[in-house]
């Protein structure tokens, strides 16, 4: 008959500190805390709950218990409504990042402003291009359009005109006026200029149309 004999390795003090240190240290411990919204959620529940308990609800009433709940429930929705928006925040993190290809922060207001300085000193090739930019950044600033990631110029006219649909055909003939001069190398002059930057205007000032989904 064979014998078994265990030993069983009690660490000391500071063994069994480091060996809880790394276990601790594993990423799965961090993936199961939760978040402030949980704890947040928590709270709220257990508030509610102590409200609608047998002993506090004797003392407060049910007129303050719904009083209290319905402001509770109007600022979890006002919560949601704030930070359940994730369009505004992409648009606002696009509208300072890759425009039309290239990287460029500047406003609408700015490349608008930049364009008319190029305009008057007769290089309409830059005053086309920038205003065509400034006409995008505009929409982009108004969440009027959301591109995908390196939209092209006609891209960014099609989306626009499926909420302004009288300007179609303006917006279609900036984008080719941006294209021809950006990429077709063909210089532009002061009447295209003149029609892409009454455009421009006309889009700062009309509304979006309803457009069925």
């Amino acid at each position: 008959m064979i014998g078994w004999h265990f030993e069983v390795f009690v660490p000391d003090g500071d063994e069994a500190r480091r060996w809880a240190e790394e276990e601790l240290s594993n990423p799965r411990y961090a993936d199961a805390k939760p978040t402030w919204f949980d704890l947040m959620a928590r709270d709220i529940g257990r508030f509610i709950a102590d409200l609608f308990s047998s002993g506090n609800g004797a003392d407060i009433g049910p007129a303050a218990l719904i009083i209290v709940s319905v402001v509770i429930v109007a600022a979890l929705v006002t919560a949601l409504i704030i930070w359940g928006r994730p369009r505004g925040s992409r648009t606002i993190r696009r509208s300072r990042g890759d425009l039309l290809g290239e990287s460029d922060d500047r406003s609408a207001a700015q490349l608008r402003a930049d364009a008319e300085r190029s305009a008057r000193a007769g290089d309409w090739d830059t005053a086309t291009i920038l205003r065509f930019r400034a006409l995008a950044r505009e929409l982009l600033e108004r969440d009027l359009i959301d591109p995908a990631p390196g939209a092209t110029a006609q891209a960014i006219a099609r989306e626009a005109a499926a909420s302004f649909p009288a300007e179609a055909a303006a917006l279609r003939d900036a984008a080719v006026a941006f294209d021809d001069v950006r990429y077709l190398r063909h210089p532009s002059d002061a009447q295209r200029y003149a029609q892409l930057a009454a455009t421009d205007e006309r889009m700062r000032s009309v509304h979006p149309e309803a457009v069925p989904a």
